[in-house]
This record gives structure tokens, C-alpha cells and sequence, in this order.
């Protein structure tokens, strides 16, 4: 990890330091690709519609509709504040979006069409004034229309950590940033980890996991198959079954290996079984449930005759999957909750992307004379008792207005 830490690190400063200078050598050195333009233009994302099949547009448009239509309702969910908790105290909370956002698009030996429709959707929904994507120059060239078509409103072509780098500080060609999200490689984590602070991110991403937990009832065909679903995503995948059924636990075992036979992906999907492919039995219901919230999983199927009962009772989760029905993919691809999620048990303390990723809860207060006379003598006797002279002065000027002259020469009136 020292290797990637200090590549990093250097990226970072030169991207800095020399802005696209650094990032057109970086693209050449890590993607062969020489750029002249960073910017996708009106022209290339004019070809990358014309490279589109109508129903591969089609099913991106249902998918963005989806999402959308989730988010709109989400933010609807988030309400500006005004109460009055005192007599003439007020105090309140607006909802304001993110300026601009950075949405990093990973590449792949195949164009990920739900990538920028998770990322750059919700930030459309939130209002963000500047939505930037940045993606790998050899992407397939599809992607930079589906970016265009999820709302984006600049799009460049730079991955890895120089599109952090570009999108964190800044460069000729490439705004500034508030917030970058998106999943990535390993150069584009450890990049998020070392811009954050200057810039604000979502999360930081670890390989995929799917869990899921189910009882004697469940299919072991439809496990096993949900199960490599997930596993094709990359060799590092985790992926698992918790059980109170051993029966279960044997024929889930004997259909993956049934359905890895004839997988197209079975090099990667059968790698990711072999590394971290567990099944676990357990003795009963709570014991399950136990289970389930220790892992803290990114996507947690239930198959269980009380699905929805033992839903209410797990806490720890990225994304919950209730019932043999509600697989994985439809979330990863288009149904419209979000497929960025925590790993790595970040679970027990965070959510996934959605539209709230896109927006500050911003606070305010203002007080008349009534809520001065009752807040203000706490405040002075609080400030004179930890020493704080002049945070007192600047509470009893409010209170004693004819006295200003003696509270700024340190005569406080008792309160």
C-alpha cells in the first residue's frame, strides 16, 4: 500500500503544482492516451449518441428515470426549519445544494452504463449549480453520452487519481470541486482519502460484498446465482450466505459450483468464490440476525418466510434486499435506489449515495429583545466562567445597550 500512498501523494502535487501539464502527462504515462482536449465536445458526445443502440438508450433513460424519480422523492423528505424554542429566539435550518460537484466515472473492459446515472442523477435532483464527470480516455465512447444524458454538465476525459487531483484543486481546463463522489480503483481511493479536507467526498470504496441470509425456505439456485452475480465484479469481491439451514448451506454450495461450469465470467466470479466465498450456518433466527448486523454488508439479501419481520430487526446495511424476489442487480442497474454503498462495515456508521450527499443542512438563528434578555445572562456568566472575557463583553452588549462604553472597558454588569 506504501507504493500507492506515495504515487499518489505525487500525483497530487504535481497535478497541483502544474495543473493540465501534469494531468496530459499522467493520461499518457498510466492510459497511453495523448490528449490534446480534455473536454469531451459537443461533437464527441454527438458520436457517442450516434454509437448507442436504441434499446441500450432506452433502458439508460427507464434507469435515469428511476433514479430520479427516488431522489426527487428523498429530497422531498428533507424539509427547511423554522421554530421559535423560546420567546423571540429563533431558530432554523435551509437546505442548500452543493455548488460543484466532481463525479468520478470508473472505466472497465465494458461501458458501466449505471456508474454516472448513480452519481451525476441525484446531484441534478439536489440543484447542484456544476456537475463535472471525469472518466478514463479510453472508456468505451458511449459513456460520454449516458454522462451528457444523466445531466452532466461538463465532461472530461481524465481517470485515475489525476482526475481527482484535477477535480480537487483545479486546472486550466478543470473547475474546482466542493465534493467529489464516485467509486474507483485503488490510486482513485487513496487519492479521495488524501484530497479530503480540501475537498469534501462520499465515501471511501472497498471491493463489493453481497451477503445473503436466509432460512430453510429459501432456493439455493437463485442464492448461488445472486451470489456470482455480484462476484463477476472483480476478483476481490466478498461473497456469502448465512443460513440456519444446513441442507441449504449444501445445495447453495453445490450450485454455485453447478453455475460457475457454465459462467462467461467464471475466471473472475470463481476467483472471488475461491478468495472470500463463505457460507455460514447458524443455530437459529436471533443468531442470524446477529450475524447479519456484525457484517455491517454493502447489499444484504433476506430469504426468510418473515422477511420483512427480520428486516425490522438488522440495522447494519448498505442497501437491504427484502425478500427471494428483490435481487441485487435490479438495485446495481435500474429499479432507482442507489447502487454506491458503504464496504468494509462502514455500515455501522453511514448510509450510501443519494440526493442528501448533494446538499449542506445549513443553520441559522436570529433573536429579538425578549430572546436576548433570557439567553443573554447565561451566555455572559458561562463566557466570564471559562475565562472567555470577551466572548462575555460581546454577550452583554446586547443586553445593556447603554452601557457599551463600561462592557468595553471590562465593567460587566452582574447578570
Amino acid at each position: 500500500m506504501g507504493g500507492i500512498t506515495d504515487s499518489v501523494t505525487t500525483i497530487l502535487r504535481e497535478v497541483a503544482a502544474e495543473g493540465d501539464a501534469a494531468v496530459r502527462r499522467f493520461s499518457q504515462k498510466f492510459d497511453r492516451a495523448e490528449l490534446e482536449a480534455l473536454e469531451v465536445t459537443e461533437a464527441e458526445i454527438e458520436r457517442a449518441y450516434a454509437q448507442f443502440d436504441p434499446q441500450s438508450l432506452a433502458d439508460s433513460q427507464f434507469a435515469i428515470a428511476q433514479v430520479t424519480a427516488f431522489a426527487e422523492r428523498q429530497l422531498e423528505t428533507m424539509q427547511p426549519l423554522e421554530i421559535e424554542t423560546l420567546p423571540g429566539v429563533h431558530l432554523g435550518h435551509r437546505i442548500i445544494p452543493i455548488e460543484t460537484v466532481g463525479c468520478y466515472v470508473p472505466g472497465g473492459r465494458y461501458p458501466l452504463y449505471s456508474a454516472p446515472i448513480m452519481s451525476i442523477v441525484p446531484a441534478v435532483v439536489a440543484g447542484c449549480r456544476e456537475i463535472v464527470a471525469c472518466l478514463p480516455p479510453n472508456t468505451h465512447e458511449t459513456m460520454f453520452a449516458l454522462c451528457h444524458l444523466a445531466g452532466a454538465h461538463r465532461i472530461f476525459k481524465i481517470g485515475g487519481a489525476q482526475a481527482i487531483a484535477a477535480m480537487a484543486y483545479g486546472t486550466e481546463s478543470v473547475p474546482a470541486a466542493d465534493k467529489i463522489v464516485g467509486p474507483g480503483n485503488a490510486f482513485v481511493n487513496e487519492a479521495k482519502r488524501q484530497v479530503f479536507g480540501a475537498v469534501g467526498i462520499d465515501q471511501l470504496a472497498g471491493p463489493s460484498e453481497i451477503f445473503t441470509i436466509a432460512d430453510d425456505s429459501g432456493d439455493a439456485r437463485v442464492i448461488a446465482a445472486d451470489l456470482l452475480a455480484q462476484a463477476e465484479h472483480d476478483v476481490h469481491t466478498r461473497v456469502g450466505l448465512a443460513t440456519t439451514s444446513a441442507r441449504l448451506a449444501e445445495d447453495t454450495l453445490a450450485a454455485i459450483d453447478a453455475q460457475l461450469a457454465t459462467l462467461s465470467t467464471r475466471d473472475t466470479a470463481g476467483e472471488a468464490w475461491a478468495r472470500q466465498g463463505q457460507i455460514v450456518v447458524c443455530e437459529d433466527r436471533a443468531t442470524l440476525i446477529d450475524y447479519a448486523n456484525f457484517m455491517a454488508t454493502e447489499h444484504l439479501q433476506i430469504h426468510a418466510t418473515d422477511a420483512h419481520e427480520m428486516a425490522r430487526e438488522i440495522h447494519n446495511y448498505g442497501s437491504l434486499f427484502i425478500g427471494e424476489n428483490a435481487s441485487v442487480v435490479y438495485s446495481d442497474k435500474c429499479c432507482g435506489t442507489n447502487h454506491t454503498l458503504p464496504t468494509m462495515a462502514a455500515a455501522r456508521y453511514t448510509g450510501g449515495l443519494w440526493v442528501g450527499t448533494y446538499v449542506k443542512v445549513c443553520t441559522h438563528q436570529w433573536m429579538e429583545t425578549t430572546g436576548v434578555e433570557t439567553v443573554a445572562p447565561k451566555a455572559v456568566r458561562q463566557s466570564l466562567s471559562e475565562g472567555m472575557e470577551g466572548h462575555a463583553r460581546a454577550a452583554a452588549l446586547r443586553l445593556y445597550p447603554q452601557a457599551h462604553d463600561r462592557i468595553l472597558d471590562g465593567d460587566i454588569p452582574e447578570t
